[in-house]
């Protein structure tokens, strides 16, 4: 059995809420590894809004959601795929649940915020039985091609925790990819009674061709080899102590590899629930107050609220403003 890897992040570019990057790992035959698996797990899942009739939506977040629609078809996909993974409780009810399991690391971190300490005990708002539903068809349908998920991982950057990084480093980019390592660097700690190489696939983003100096300052302990490095892909073979792991950099992974997508879409879902919490609590402070989304232009505008309304000691602009 082979192992595949997709990573994504949703909230690299906004003012305002966090940095969320996902991983999301399957066994299945070595054989399908270059399958679309799309199309070998059709009967539970497609890439188009259109025909679902009960199927999981499962495409790159920036295509899933909009705000019209709100944060169902995330919610729905990513709850479905967390009820298909074996690891998962039997129920999940609360965004701290949801946390538990795949980001602890923030609920020690949450508190700290007025605007997410009700955040771990807000319901989710989903319908359990087509929840379960869902997921069982998905779990069955990966069954019947012996895949499974072995794996689902999120790192949630809190703003304070994201300016203290990117404030000792000056780069988010390094930030972004120390946080893609350590994701890489749990998958393999965990597959290492495997055989087969781990595949590791990551939405690329930007021009950035060569990743051999910051790959070997992450995992010093490895050795690398280039397969490929050009405008679309960056791949590398990664060896230590007789196991090897390929990573592969793609521009617009999410729209290609399915693991690559539903990674978006639980990073994406991470970042609206605490945007929501977020603008649930500043909006019952300030009645008038319009929601924000927390991109630049808008969390300019929605600072500039709050500033009208509020005291300053009502919000502290070090955990509410990231550094950019």
């Amino acid at each position: 059995m082979a192992t595949l890897v997709g990573i994504d992040e949703a909230g690299y570019g906004p003012l305002l809420g966090p940095l969320v990057v996902s991983a999301v790992g399957l066994e299945m035959p070595e054989g399908l590894l270059r399958a679309d698996l799309w199309e070998v797990l059709t009967k539970a899942v497609s890439s188009q809004k259109r025909g679902l009739a009960g199927r999981l939506l499962i495409a790159d977040s920036k295509k899933a959601y909009n705000r019209k629609k709100g944060i169902d078809p995330l919610r729905r996909s990513v709850l479905a795929g967390l009820h298909a993974w074996p690891n998962s409780p039997t129920t999940i009810e609360t965004s701290g649940d949801i946390l538990s399991l795949i980001c602890p690391q923030l609920l020690d971190r949450v508190n700290l915020y007025p605007w997410y300490q009700k955040l771990a005990a807000q319901p989710l708002g989903h319908d359990a039985a087509d929840i379960s539903i869902a997921g069982g068809v998905l779990e069955k349908t990966m069954a019947a091609r012996d895949i499974s998920i072995s794996s689902i991982q999120s790192r949630c950057l809190d703003v304070a925790f994201y300016n203290d990084r990117v404030g000792k480093v000056k780069n988010k980019s390094k930030v972004l990819f120390t946080e893609i390592c350590s994701l890489i660097q749990q998958a393999f700690e965990r597959d290492m009674s495997r055989t087969e190489p781990m595949q590791v696939i990551v939405d690329r983003q930007g021009g950035r061709i060569n990743y051999q100096r910051e790959l070997l300052r992450m995992f010093p302990e490895f050795s690398l080899s280039v397969i490929r490095q050009d405008e679309t892909m960056s791949s590398y073979e990664m060896n230590r102590s007789e196991r090897t792991m390929r990573i592969h950099l793609y521009i617009k992974a999410d729209s290609k590899y399915l693991t690559v997508a539903l990674a978006s879409m639980a990073s994406k879902y991470l970042r609206e629930v605490m945007m929501e919490s977020l603008n649930r609590y500043f909006c019952g402070l300030c009645d008038d107050l319009k929601p924000t989304a927390g991109y630049w232009q808008d969390g300019q505008r929605f600072i500039r609220d709050l500033s009208a309304r509020l005291e300053p000691h009502q919000f502290d602009k070090q955990k509410l403003v990231r550094i950019l």
